[in-house]
């Protein structure tokens, strides 16, 4: 589905089903180098089940034309202009990687407009090595290799993730490439790396927002590990809000390596 966000023509992914006001809506933020094609197991699982999807292409990344987000704040920004433009009150935010710090972010700014948090393979500060940024910036080839080597705890995903015999390391680099040559004017991939690097501001987002949160992590994450994800977790219980974890015997790219899982995990927890 292609709609205006910000005068820029944007596309969700609705997972096979038209939007309908009368059901609750959830929104799916990508990471880097990433595309709405990352949710496609869960995003089409809620959408078959009683929700709205939107599962978005970030402006200028594939689909979705405008500025690409240089900043962590200007992509929330953008996630509460969507929601708008689709004329949603209230809807769940799940993200992935820097897409977590995305939704978490909006959170924090949308108040109430917001029923439920998840965040998947997330960490603050989200740190990005020096190597990975100038690999990024100067030789995004090499940049794709070293992710898709950190990011993964297999090369054998189930069948459910995108079928028998798929190759998860090789889809993953042509999808890599693939969002990277989207964007003829802005190394989409830099741009969220320096994104990650640069955004300060977790503690006081997650102390601020007002729904439940779920950190959704994997245990042999080595992008954004999982005692990473504590310094959130912890200001969360002390500010009192409702904390859920789940942690998969998985690397960073939970939706593929164990889809069924991932999708259990937030599919439970929307339903709480």
């Amino acid at each position: 589905m292609y709609l205006q966000v910000n005068g820029a023509n944007t596309y969700c992914y609705t997972g096979g089903k038209p939007f309908d006001a009368a059901k609750p809506t959830v929104v799916f933020v990508h990471g880097v180098l990433h595309d709405h094609s990352v949710w496609i197991l869960q995003s089409r699982y809620l959408a078959h089940h009683g929700w709205n999807v939107l599962a978005v292409d970030l402006p200028g990344h594939c689909k979705s034309e405008g500025e690409a987000p240089a900043s962590v704040e200007a992509a929330a920004d953008f996630v509460a202009a969507l929601l708008d433009a689709m004329g949603v009150q209230k809807a769940a935010l799940v993200g992935h990687s820097w897409g977590s710090l995305i939704a978490l972010e909006a959170a924090a700014r949308l108040k109430d407009r917001v029923s439920h948090l998840v965040l998947v393979g997330t960490a603050y500060p989200m740190k990005v090595s020096p190597a990975l940024i100038e690999a990024a910036l100067n030789d995004p080839e090499k940049g794709l290799q070293m992710i898709n080597v950190f990011s993964r705890s297999t090369l054998a995903a189930p069948p459910s993730a995108l079928g028998p015999g798929t190759w998860v390391f090789g889809s993953s680099l042509a999808l890599g490439r693939r969002v990277l040559r989207s964007n003829a004017k802005v190394n989409v991939f830099h741009r969220g790396f320096v994104a990650c690097d640069s955004y300060a501001g977790g503690e006081a987002a997650i102390a601020a927002i007002t729904c439940p949160v779920l950190f959704l992590l994997g245990g042999l994450d080595q992008m954004t590990q999982t005692k990473a994800a504590q310094p959130l977790i912890k200001v969360a219980q002390a500010n009192g809000k409702a904390v859920s974890t789940v942690t998969l015997l998985v690397g960073h790219h939970q939706m593929t390596e164990t889809p069924d899982a991932t999708l259990f995990a937030i599919r439970d927890f929307l339903a709480g």
